[in-house]
């Protein structure tokens, strides 16, 4: 079965406090960037720090901090720990949000 890309219930005081605390962890621009670059599929550390241009230890503390929060996975491969995005809602919520951004920046005109 396809799970749904849609969920329609009311945003109850959990649903939003959930919501929201998504969001202020996307509030900050390298967390945002290190997800970003997680949208294109799993990386180790070196690669995250490489693709941001941030130190590996600014890098090291938000991936701590998305790990906590329940954004990224990680998993060992070697002597590497390799993160992803937790799932497709979080890769969309990422990209268009990216999306927007880039009409707000370049003032192409919005569309549905």
């Amino acid at each position: 079965m396809i799970p749904s890309l849609v969920h329609s219930v009311h945003p109850d005081a959990d649903r939003l406090a959930a919501g929201a605390a998504t969001f202020q962890m996307l509030a900050d621009p390298t967390r945002l960037h290190i997800l970003w670059i997680l949208t294109q599929g799993p990386a180790d550390v070196g690669t995250l720090v490489a693709g941001t241009g941030a130190n590996r230890t600014a890098v090291s503390q938000h991936l701590a901090k998305l790990r906590l929060s329940g954004l990224v996975s990680t998993r060992k491969q070697a002597r590497n720990v390799i993160y992803s995005i937790i799932d497709g809602h979080l890769t969309r919520l990422i990209l268009e949000g990216m999306n927007h951004a880039d009409h707000r920046v370049t003032g192409e005109p919005v569309h549905e």
